[in-house]
């Protein structure tokens, strides 16, 4: 399952969430989305293979503070 994390600290990185999300159980990948300047836009994206851990992480990390600011975390939503 595809995670959106939002409002993230420009100071958080993809370590940081590794950390935080293998918590709950297997992250296949981690990615933050930057700038061409490499500056964080603030967001990012988990991958977690198991469903019933990724909607655990969810639950248990929504309004969770992280490097000073509460993130916000859900099931990613396809663009098309």
């Amino acid at each position: 399952m595809n995670i959106h994390v939002g409002n993230l600290s420009p100071d958080t990185t993809e370590e940081d969430l590794m950390k935080l999300f293998s918590q709950f159980g297997k992250v296949k990948s981690v990615k933050i989305v930057k700038y061409p300047s490499s500056l964080s836009k603030g967001y990012g994206f988990i991958d977690m293979p198991a469903s019933a851990e990724a909607q655990e992480a969810i639950q248990n990390l929504k309004a969770k503070d992280l490097r000073g600011k509460t993130i916000s975390v859900g099931e990613a939503r396809s663009r098309n």
